[in-house]
């Protein structure tokens, strides 16, 4: 059975690194983040009907690339990164996305921590808050009882350490 993994969390925590690095690891495949292509495309100014094109876009990616993945599918980014992104730029998020959230599940979410230097790319907005936001997301996955691991260090050992937190969710 396919297990699912998401790398979530803040903007320039290195989650599309750890992505494709677990892929590597594990042989098997990773979901890009369709926003970023998305946004290279359009334009970095965007409306909340471009973040919900984004979030569809994102599952329909994610559900054509399970068909390849072995035994894993590590997801760069997820509904989470979404919902955050609606109600901290907007306000409020779409009922869908947020009754995505709740509904697609993933095994194991792995909440990448701000303690890697920001690496400034005209598609990012937060140089300044991502603890913050990195709150947001922790208090999200806590209230929602969800499975997650806080992933940390620099290079192979923020790799090494996620790869614990794979394994140990593979031996459960």
């Amino acid at each position: 059975m396919l297990k699912r993994v998401s790398i979530t969390g803040p903007e320039s925590t290195g989650k599309t690194w750890l992505a494709s690095q677990l892929a590597k690891e594990y042989q098997t495949v990773w979901v890009p983040e369709y926003a970023r292509e998305y946004l290279e495309k359009k334009g970095p100014h965007y409306t909340l009907n471009d973040v919900e094109a984004i979030a569809r876009g994102q599952l329909e990616k994610e559900n054509r690339l399970a068909g390849k993945a072995r035994k894993l599918l590590f997801c760069d980014t997820d509904l989470l990164v979404t919902k955050v992104w609606c109600e901290v730029v907007f306000g409020k998020c779409p009922h869908w996305i947020d009754q995505q959230f709740r509904q697609h599940r993933y095994d194991l979410y792995l909440l990448s921590f701000p303690d890697i230097p920001w690496e400034p790319d005209p598609l990012r907005e937060n140089p300044d808050n991502r603890e913050e936001l990195f709150g947001i997301y922790l208090d999200i996955l806590k209230k929602n009882e969800l499975p997650f691991r806080i992933v940390k260090g620099l290079g192979n050992v923020r790799l090494k350490n996620a790869c614990i937190f794979v394994d140990e969710m593979l031996a459960s």
